[in-house]
């Protein structure tokens, strides 16, 4: 909850599964994972294109365009906006006390489930 994103991004990441990614700027050796929706989709076609070059798809990846359309304004489809696969294990928006609480509640059930009782002392 404190991260300074809007509310839209926060939930999308919530929705999106690990499947719900692309990869960008790889034909111009400068490889990013970013959130799939439009844009990306765009971006990662015409990259494609033979003899495609970062200014044909420079308006798609601005950084003030993402800031402003995504973050600030949260429109998942206003830019590209960076993702990585590890957001299809997030399943809620919790604050950061209750994300580290939820972590040390799972890592002690996980020890006093399966770890043999001599390795837990």
């Amino acid at each position: 909850t404190e991260a300074p994103i809007h509310h839209n991004v926060k939930q999308q990441i919530v929705d999106n599964t690990e499947r719900d990614t692309v990869i960008v700027f790889r034909e111009f050796h400068n490889s990013a994972r970013v959130a799939r929706n439009s844009v990306s989709e765009e971006i990662a076609t015409l990259s494609r294109r033979p003899g495609a070059t970062f200014d044909d798809i420079a308006h798609l990846a601005s950084g003030v365009r993402g800031r402003e359309q995504v973050y600030g304004n949260g429109d998942v489809e206003g830019g590209m906006w960076w993702a990585g696969q590890a957001q299809g294990l997030i399943h809620d928006i919790g604050s950061c006390e209750e994300v580290v609480d939820s972590i040390l509640t799972e890592a002690q059930q996980i020890i006093t489930r399966s770890l043999p009782d001599q390795l837990r002392d």
